[in-house]
């Protein structure tokens, strides 16, 4: 095959906490010839500092790391590489889910438990796209994943005044412990809340609460950002 012939390599970011599955993937796509893992990272720190160094063509990140504080992962991404796409791996289902996922930004969605060759075809899929890379979703793949103008969910009203002040610390990247001292509630209520809104939402867990709450456009209450503003000690 002459030089011009072979195929453009497509180079990946592969963000993973299971350094087994970024080395199962990794060698997936190393025996195609035009699929290249050019790094790996266990954490969103460690993603968007490879992604500002080697510029991907593809981020694949696990879902609950594009969840990690502190910051939000695609903004940040947008900001060190914004012409790479984002394809999130996740462990919950498909359909209304992929839509809230790259509603959100991401150019595609993929279960960890999905066939081999859906890996493969997902990110070439993904550099088909023409819309912004990480950026608004391709309606081809919102089209394959549901209706994304009528949401499956219960409506967001269902919520409390609280349910939405823990997720408004949610989405500034609060763990348990610090949600309870912002809103002076006990750790185990936090617990509580948040398998309520699971239950009423239709969501399986704190990822999927906060992309859903993007993705509502939810009008946080002031309690959240008042209590926000004081706590947690960034010093504790």
């Amino acid at each position: 095959m002459k030089q011009a012939d072979k195929p453009k390599k497509i180079r990946i970011l592969l963000a993973d906490r299971e350094e087994v599955f970024r080395l199962g993937v990794r060698q997936l796509f190393a025996l195609e010839d035009d699929l290249r893992v050019v790094a790996q990272a266990s954490t969103g720190e460690q993603a968007v500092s490879l992604a500002e160094r080697f510029r991907p063509h593809v981020l694949m990140v696990q879902g609950v790391i594009a969840a990690e504080p502190p910051g939000n992962f695609m903004e940040q991404i947008r900001l060190v590489s914004p012409r790479s796409k984002l394809i999130i791996i996740t462990s919950a289902g498909k359909g209304e889910l992929a839509s809230r996922y790259m509603g959100t930004g991401a150019a595609g969605v993929i279960s960890r438990s999905a066939a081999v060759s859906q890996f493969v075809r997902c990110v070439r899929g993904a550099m088909k796209q023409k819309t912004g890379p990480v950026r608004a979703a391709g309606a081809a793949m919102l089209k394959a994943a549901g209706n994304p103008r009528k949401p499956p969910l219960r409506p967001a009203d269902a919520l409390t005044q609280r349910e939405r002040a823990v997720i408004g610390c949610l989405m500034q990247g609060f763990r348990n412990r610090d949600i309870a001292q912002s809103l002076s509630i006990a750790e185990q209520t936090v617990k509580n809340h948040l398998r309520s809104m699971f239950d009423k939402i239709g969501v399986s867990d704190r990822l999927e609460l906060v992309l859903y709450a993007i993705h509502q456009q939810f009008v946080i209450p002031p309690e959240a950002g008042q209590e926000q503003a004081s706590g947690p000690d960034p010093k504790g």
